[in-house]
């Protein structure tokens, strides 16, 4: 099965060099790396043109510059591959990232697999203890998902056949993540790998944050999530899929 990666970029030059490199090194040659670059600000446009001279996987693309979820869906509607792996900018694939996925997906009819994750500073310091799943919960299931999100785009990949449902992604949709993890919950199922196969890094520019914020903001996030369940169970609908209620 043909592979692609699927990687939102803004302003990432301190860190993206080793990233893509942990990622090209278990791609096979039909495989691909499809980089959306909403912004390059920083001065790293010269870096990542260096490094699609240097690799013909890779693909660079000028990216929606309307945030992380329109990047992500920018990224992964340009990806031709069966399996399409999600990436952020400044982790590191552990080597045996792309093997264990695939795995997974081979003995597994499910449409979407979660892996867990260590955890480093930006110094590259791994914090030892706590796992990505430890402070999450990690668990499938659509009432726990609902509740506390379990699934972290850069520990995600899912199969294409599903893309046509993902996209576009509802504006009302806070992080494409959680929307991929419940189409993947509703459609084919999720499969966890509770293996770290990414070093994750907490710094002070990370999208993901693992712990709940204000009140008020968590209220308004659950109405935008049952707002978006509505819409996909109109999608599975149109496709032919039963739509059941959250």
């Amino acid at each position: 099965m043909r592979i692609s990666v699927a990687l939102a970029y803004y302003n990432g030059g301190k860190y993206i060099e080793k990233q893509v490199y942990s990622i090209l090194g278990q791609l096979g040659d039909e495989d691909e790396l499809i980089i959306s670059i909403d912004d390059a600000a920083d001065g790293s446009m010269e870096l990542l043109e260096r490094l699609a001279d240097q690799d013909g996987k890779i693909r660079l693309l000028t990216g929606p510059g309307q945030g992380v979820v329109k990047n992500f869906e920018h990224a992964i509607a340009a990806c031709r591959g069966d399996i399409i792996f999600l990436s952020d900018q400044d982790d590191i694939w552990k080597k045996n990232k792309v093997e264990r996925v695939m795995k997974a997906f081979q003995e597994n009819d499910v449409d979407v697999i979660l892996h867990n994750a260590e955890l480093m500073d930006g110094d590259e310091v791994i914090q030892c203890g706590a796992t990505m799943f430890d402070y999450r919960g990690s668990r499938t299931g659509l009432f726990k998902n609902f509740v506390k999100n379990s699934y972290v785009g850069c520990c995600m990949a899912f199969r294409s056949r599903i893309r046509d449902v993902i996209l576009p992604i509802p504006e009302e949709m806070y992080m494409h993540d959680y929307w991929i993890g419940t189409i993947g919950e509703k459609m084919g199922g999720c499969g966890l790998l509770k293996e770290c196969l990414i070093q994750y890094r907490r710094h002070e520019d990370n999208v993901t944050e693992l712990t709940h914020g204000s009140l008020s903001f968590m209220i308004h996030k659950r109405i935008s999530i049952l707002r978006c369940l509505r819409i996909l169970n109109r999608r599975l609908k149109t496709a032919g899929y039963p739509a059941s209620e959250a």
